[in-house]
């Protein structure tokens, strides 16, 4: 793995489900790779990507992600409650009076703060607990598609996005394709972004889903623009939100029975239509002149 920060990062998110999150980015990451630049497309909806559905690509590595959880051997242990008293996640069950003492997987975080607690009596060990896996795909060389995909059972997806944004890093641009919500897996993609791109719909889910994650993004310090999808589809409010607020607003996508189309078959706009991928560039462009990244092409 290279360590080295990419030129740029963009994170494609918004507030809720269903927005066109996935149609942008991988309409963005097929644009750049079609103007020649070095990207990597990482999927960081880890309980449920769907981002190779459009981009393919070949396997070239799968990596595990695991987590240390604690087990605690009841020969050793004195009932004394420290490891319960150190736990942040209530991640372990303590009845004094009945002697009972259980680790609670599900809610561990594996941060060690129980092992710590134990260190005078040694009665808690740590065992790997696997998380998931952050799956490459190369489409051509110095274009790749990283995958996150969680374990079905498994609570939390922070620590496997976190690892698949980290495995990207050797790209000049990167396209984080967020979780949708304003939840931890949110939080932890739009941290590693240099801009963030919010998709909304012009109806009254999107705009306050959409208020939401600009409040949110403000509270990080995260500067963002806004792609209306399904444009014509609602109201003018969320034009009037924009305004008021001074958010760019990047581009409007019609609510259009072709372009629908396209995705349901899981095809790309920007594949089919030249002036299209004309408009994600011009898009790309703008935000990285305005926040004076440039990124070099092979």
């Amino acid at each position: 793995m290279n360590n080295k920060k990419p030129g740029f990062t963009i994170a494609v998110a918004s507030g809720k489900g269903g927005t066109g999150k996935t149609f942008i980015s991988t309409n963005l990451f097929n644009t750049l790779q079609k103007y020649s630049y070095k990207v990597t497309l990482v999927d960081c909806d880890a309980e449920e990507p769907n981002a190779r559905q459009f981009t393919g690509g070949k396997k070239v590595s799968t990596k595990l992600v695991t987590q240390l959880v604690p087990v605690i051997d009841e020969s050793k242990c004195v009932y004394c409650g420290k490891c319960f008293e150190y736990c942040t996640y209530n991640a372990i069950f303590f009845v004094k009076e009945a002697r009972m003492i259980r680790v609670l997987d599900d809610l561990c975080h594996g941060c060690g703060a129980c092992t710590v607690a134990c260190e005078p009596y040694g009665a808690i060990h740590e065992k790997e607990d696997e998380l998931g896996t952050v799956n490459h795909y190369e489409i051509t060389p110095g274009v790749t598609v990283v995958e996150a995909r969680t374990k079905v059972g498994v609570h939390s997806s922070v620590k496997v996005v976190k690892e698949a944004i980290r495995s990207a890093y050797d790209a000049d641009v990167v396209v984080l394709d967020s979780p949708p919500g304003t939840s931890c897996p949110f939080i932890q993609t739009v941290a590693s972004a240099d801009f963030v791109v919010l998709v909304t719909e012009p109806t009254p889910f999107g705009m306050s889903d959409l208020k939401q994650s600009v409040e949110t993004l403000r509270h990080m310090g995260k500067p963002c623009g806004v792609i209306v999808n399904r444009a014509g589809l609602g109201t003018n409010e969320v034009y009037d939100y924009l305004s008021s607020e001074q958010l760019p607003l990047l581009m409007n996508i019609p609510f259009d029975r072709s372009i629908a189309r396209i995705y349901s078959e899981g095809n790309l706009l920007t594949e089919q239509d030249d002036g299209w991928q004309m408009q994600f560039n011009l898009m790309y462009n703008l935000i990285t002149e305005r926040y004076g990244i440039s990124c070099n092409k092979w």
